[in-house]
C-alpha cells in the first residue's frame, strides 16, 4: 500500500505545485494499491484561488491541464484507489476525490464535500462535468451540481459523494483498500479501465467546448474580482 498525501498551503489547497508533487506520487506508485488523503485535518479545500487569480489565457490553460491530467492518472492508475477524506473535500478537492476508485470519508460534523464551482461562477470543465455524472446518480448529480452545496458527511453519503462514514477515517480506508487488493490484479484493471473509459474519452466537440466555453469563463475580469473578493473575506 502506497500513500499519496496532498499537502499545501490554504488547506492543501491544489495549486500548480502540490498537483505537480500528486502527479510524481501517483506515477511512482506504478499500479500499487494508493490511499489518497490529505496533510493534517483537510482532504483539500479545492484549487488555489490565489493562484488562479493571477492566471491568463495561456497559463490557466496550462493549469487546468495539470488538474486533468492528475483525474486522468488516477482514473487510469492499475490498482485500486481509495480516497481517506479526512476533512473538506471541496471543489477541485472533491474532484480529486471523485477520481478515485472508492471513497471513505470522516464523520466529524463540521467537515464538508462538495462542487461548489456554480456558486463561484465557474464552469465545468467537460472531463470533470463527465466525471461527476459517471459517479453520481442522474438525480443526485443535478442536485450536486446546480446546488453546489458543501454537505456534512451523512448528507454527501445520501448523495453518493462518499461511500463509506467513518469515525475512524484513514483505518477503514485502509481496510477497503486492502479489500480491493485481494482481486486479481488483471480483472480489477480491466474492469476499472472499462468503468472508466466513458469519462476518458473526450470527443471534438468537448475539446472545442473546453476552450470556447470554458477558459473564457475562467479568464474572465468578472471571475478574478469574484475570487478576490471571496479571498479578501476568509
Amino acid at each position: 500500500m502506497i500513500e499519496l498525501v496532498l499537502a499545501g498551503p490554504g488547506r492543501n489547497a491544489l495549486g500548480t505545485p502540490v498537483m505537480e508533487r500528486a502527479l510524481q506520487d501517483l506515477y511512482a506508485a506504478k499500479g500499487e494499491p494508493l490511499l489518497v488523503r490529505g496533510e493534517g485535518t483537510c482532504f483539500s479545500a479545492g484549487l488555489n484561488l490565489k493562484e488562479i487569480a493571477t492566471l491568463d489565457a495561456d497559463q490557466m490553460e496550462r493549469f487546468l491541464a495539470l488538474l486533468d491530467t492528475l483525474v486522468v492518472g488516477l482514473l487510469e492508475h492499475a490498482g485500486p484507489v481509495v480516497a481517506c477524506i479526512n476533512g473538506h473535500a471541496i471543489a477541485g478537492g472533491c474532484v480529486i476525490a471523485l477520481a478515485c476508485d472508492l471513497r471513505v470519508c470522516t464523520s466529524a460534523p463540521a467537515t464538508r464535500v462538495g462542487l461548489n464551482e456554480v456558486a463561484l461562477g465557474l464552469t465545468f470543465p467537460p472531463r470533470i462535468l463527465k466525471l461527476a455524472r459517471a459517479r453520481l446518480a442522474p438525480s443526485h448529480a443535478t442536485r450536486v451540481l446546480l446546488e453546489a452545496g458543501l454537505y456534512a458527511p451523512q448528507e454527501a453519503l445520501r448523495l453518493g459523494l462518499v461511500h463509506e462514514v467513518s469515525d475512524h477515517v484513514e483505518q477503514d480506508a485502509r481496510k477497503l483498500l486492502e479489500q480491493l487488493a485481494r482481486n486479481s490484479r488483471e480483472a480489477y484493471a480491466a474492469t476499472k479501465r472499462e468503468l472508466n473509459e466513458p469519462v476518458l474519452s473526450l470527443n471534438p466537440q468537448e475539446i472545442a467546448a473546453f476552450t470556447e466555453r470554458v477558459l473564457p469563463r475562467w479568464t474572465s475580469a468578472e471571475l478574478k474580482a469574484k475570487m478576490l473578493n471571496a479571498l479578501a473575506k476568509n
